[in-house]
């Protein structure tokens, strides 16, 4: 049930789903992300490599979530329009405003770029070892890419469903088993 409030906002199973605190959880997300993760590379002790890798978890957690609700939400608006893979998570086409599409956009490459930079900065463990741990922040994409599909399945703008053409259903379809040939002999 989707019911539209003064300023478009969309009230859905009785939560607050706005746009703008879609936008605004994929910002802060990113900060804390960025502060937990940088923190956690320049000073590289335990606990502040702890720090990050359970900031990256929750991150991914969440980003999780919201990939699948979306996914379930917009199975639901499928019916009636017309949507794609693409759209939903990749902000591809018309269905979702430019500004949206460029901060959510710029959360997800600030995101990747964060794991990038902080996994090269320590490629090696306190030990020497090869292996950082702060690679687990490449996790934190799914945040990313969960907030975009959750803006687009519940605010994005889709045309409707188009209706298949009539030359690409079969005249005539078998019911009957005997029909398709199921319980003939097959010698």
């Amino acid at each position: 049930m989707r019911l539209q409030s003064d300023d478009d906002d969309r009230t859905v199973i009785g939560t607050m789903i706005s746009a703008s605190r879609i936008v605004r959880a994929g910002l802060i997300g990113t900060v804390v992300f960025a502060a937990t993760a940088v923190f956690a590379a320049v000073s590289f002790s335990t606990t502040a490599q702890w720090v990050g890798a359970i900031t990256a978890i929750v991150l991914f957690a969440a980003g999780v979530f919201a990939f699948l609700w979306s996914y379930v939400h917009a199975l639901g608006r499928s019916r009636a329009d017309e949507i794609s893979v693409a759209g939903l998570y990749l902000l591809t086409g018309s269905a979702t405003p430019a500004s949206v599409k460029r901060t959510l956009w710029l959360c997800l490459i600030a995101q990747v770029a964060i794991a990038l930079a902080t996994t090269l900065a320590r490629p090696n463990g306190p030990d020497g070892n090869p292996g950082s741990s702060l690679a687990v922040g490449f996790l934190v994409a799914m945040f990313g890419l969960g907030l975009n599909g959750l803006w687009t399945a519940f605010h994005g703008e889709f045309p409707p469903r188009r209706d298949l053409p009539p030359d690409t259903a079969p005249d005539e379809v078998p019911t009957e088993p005997d029909a398709i040939g199921q319980n003939a002999d097959h010698g």
